[in-house]
């Protein structure tokens, strides 16, 4: 079994360049000079197998907010810009899950940037506080009242996400999946859930893991991070003891069904169902079937 990078890496292949983000002289130069990761509704550019994301020259982008991500390793700036994806030859348009894969670092961690900044400022037009209308600000990573006197920052809502096992090693062990609802027939997965205010993370691995399944876990340890930006969640991994003995009791909102898997039958259902490879329920998973 194969695993993928640990999805903490994500986000150190761009400099974000923060101290550039006021210097409206320099954004502007940038801009003329720079690429551009165009968003439409979490969909972007892509070309080639594997893929790759297509940068547009800025005279090739949709109209919009000009967005800062921040340059590469050679200096080149990256923006982004939210609206309706351009016509070009030889592209076609996906989702960070479709492709996210098989993109290189630079351009994963440009997508999830974009994606994620595109989707605070569609839903922030307004301030949530006074109801006025907001404006971008510092190279889009702030929003504002007109008076200045609202700011508003990027939101990132923390979630958590556990890989339950009952902690044997080998072909003997097994650990406990859930299919959500509408999920398809086959396809399971690791438990996951928002945290909620007052709340630790991993508190909310064990309320969570209660309420979707009636399972009561232990030893909760915290395993790596990854950025998931549909729309803007910050996803926090763990492993978890579980008793199999237990019986399981499902909330038929949030799961069709949970059941604890050996390895083996983790492998049998992976041939055609496993979550997408650069996700971090196929890392925990992976991880676990090579424990």
């Amino acid at each position: 079994m194969t695993r993928q990078p640990d999805p903490a890496l994500m986000g150190r292949a761009l400099d974000r360049a923060a101290h550039r983000r006021r210097d409206v002289e320099w954004l502007a130069g940038a801009w003329t000079r720079g690429r551009v990761v165009a968003v439409d509704r979490n969909r972007s550019l892509v070309a080639g197998d594997p893929p790759r994301l297509v940068l547009l020259r800025p005279e090739q982008a949709p109209d919009g907010d000009r967005l800062f991500l921040g340059m590469d390793g050679d200096g080149v700036p990256y923006f982004a810009v939210g609206g309706s994806l351009p016509e070009v030859a030889d592209t076609k348009s996906a989702t960070l899950r479709g492709v996210g894969d098989g993109l290189s670092p630079r351009d994963r961690d440009l997508f999830s940037a974009a994606a994620g900044l595109v989707n605070w400022h569609a839903r922030y037009g307004f301030s949530p506080v006074t109801g006025e209308p907001t404006e971008i600000g510092e190279a889009g990573w702030i929003r504002r009242t007109p008076d200045g006197r609202t700011l508003l920052f990027p939101r990132t809502d923390p979630a958590m996400i556990v890989l339950v096992s009952d902690g044997e090693p080998g072909e003997r062990g097994r650990c406990m999946l859930g299919r959500g609802a509408g999920w398809p027939e086959g396809r399971y997965s690791c438990l996951a859930g928002f945290v909620e205010p007052g709340e630790s993370a991993e508190a909310t691995v064990v309320r969570e893991v209660a309420e979707e399944s009636g399972l009561t876990v232990r030893e909760v340890r915290y395993v790596t991070s990854q950025p998931w930006p549909f729309p803007g969640s910050l996803m926090l991994a763990f492993t978890a003891l579980g008793d199999p003995e237990q019986p399981l009791r499902l909330d038929p909102d949030e799961l069709e069904d949970a059941r604890w898997f050996t390895r083996r039958d983790v492998r049998t259902m992976w041939a055609g169902r496993s979550p997408i490879r650069s996700s971090v329920a196929y890392y925990l998973m992976s991880r676990w079937l090579d424990s």
